[in-house]
């Protein structure tokens, strides 16, 4: 046999009844759930910061790094809702190295799925708890949302995922914004694929069920930027290519047409101090152009305490263990300009 069978792992039902989300919780979500989506609809014309580390490694450093949003969050709460992005599970590109909490609650020790998923769950709710900050997360394995699908305001499909079915139909019954990245081909018209399934109703085989989905009309575009077949990286976040996604919404008649930026990856080309000037580019179009301020509704940005990246084992405390992150003082201000100018 090519797979061997370890453990048989908890449903997501079992693990919900053993960390339950606390009623006052569930309250504080239900209010910034809708605050979100008032964002995504055009009710709210507040805008969105997705920010955080590109993996969250330990819940003890996020958690710190969460509680600095939060007070930055009071300060801005007006013009900026701040969405903490706490990604639990890490795409490799070639399968090696670091999957996520999931995988590796201690990034140092052999993986542990179990203990993983009580890691990721209970961090997720902790956090919320401590600063009222919910929170988004990427879904890498569909079959796993349901771990968390209680406890998240945001998901985001990634530019590996955004071509695969399953991932399409599972964020078709996704409650709360899903954002389809555009892949690394940057071919938008695979990513408009993505967001009009998603929108749809559909019925599938999910978890071992036949399952019928509502559609989620809050499904947008991330735009990430891209590689070329000769390896050159092209960012998709200037004017020009926001004028080229708005005609394409306009083509496609989806509902809610929205776009969150990605100013890292290919946007940035992995030169994460890139990131406050990009965000200052994207503020400049959406004053220049009231079309392009009602389609782009937010950033996404990978920040942590300490700039830069470090090499597991290494302990830095609050420094990614994947890719580089900004530092927490160029994040703040970067915060606060935001507010300014959104």
């Amino acid at each position: 046999m090519s797979f061997s069978f370890n453990k048989k792992l908890p449903v997501p039902k079992e693990i919900k009844e053993e960390y339950p989300v606390p009623e006052s919780l569930m309250a504080v979500k239900k209010v910034r759930d809708q605050e979100i989506a008032d964002i995504f609809t055009g009710k709210s014309d507040k805008f969105l910061a997705i920010i955080g580390p590109c993996s969250a490694d330990n819940e003890a450093s996020v958690m710190d790094y969460c509680e600095r949003l939060a007070r930055v969050q009071e300060k801005i709460k007006d013009r900026v809702i701040i969405i903490p992005r706490i990604y639990t599970n890490k795409p490799r590109t070639t399968g090696e190295g670091y999957k996520g909490m999931l995988h590796q609650p201690d990034p140092t020790a052999p993986s542990d799925l179990f203990a993983g998923l009580v890691a990721i769950r209970k961090m997720h709710i902790d956090i919320a708890a401590a600063t009222g900050l919910t929170a988004a997360d990427e879904m890498l394995y569909p079959e796993n949302h349901w771990y968390l699908d209680d406890v998240l305001s945001y998901v985001a499909i990634g530019a590996r995922s955004v071509e695969d079915q399953q991932h399409r139909l599972t964020a078709s019954g996704i409650s709360v914004p899903c954002g389809m990245k555009n892949p690394t081909s940057g071919t938008l018209s695979v990513m408009f694929n993505s967001i009009h399934a998603a929108q749809l109703s559909h019925n599938f085989i999910y978890r071992g069920w036949d399952v019928t989905t509502t559609g989620n009309e809050y499904a947008h575009a991330i735009l990430r930027g891209s590689v070329t077949k000769h390896g050159q990286v092209l960012p998709n976040y200037h004017f020009e290519d926001m004028e080229l996604v708005l005609k394409m919404y306009e083509e496609q008649q989806l509902k809610n047409p929205a776009v969150i930026v990605d100013t890292n990856h290919c946007n940035s080309g992995k030169r994460f101090e890139q990131q406050p000037r990009i965000v200052s580019e994207i503020l400049h179009s959406r004053k220049y152009s009231p079309a392009i301020k009602n389609l782009v509704k937010g950033v996404m940005i990978e920040s942590y305490i300490e700039e830069g990246a470090q090499k597991v084992g290494d302990q830095v405390y609050g420094k990614s263990i994947t890719d580089p992150c900004l530092g927490w003082e160029a994040s703040e201000r970067l915060l606060l300009d935001m507010a300014e100018r959104a």
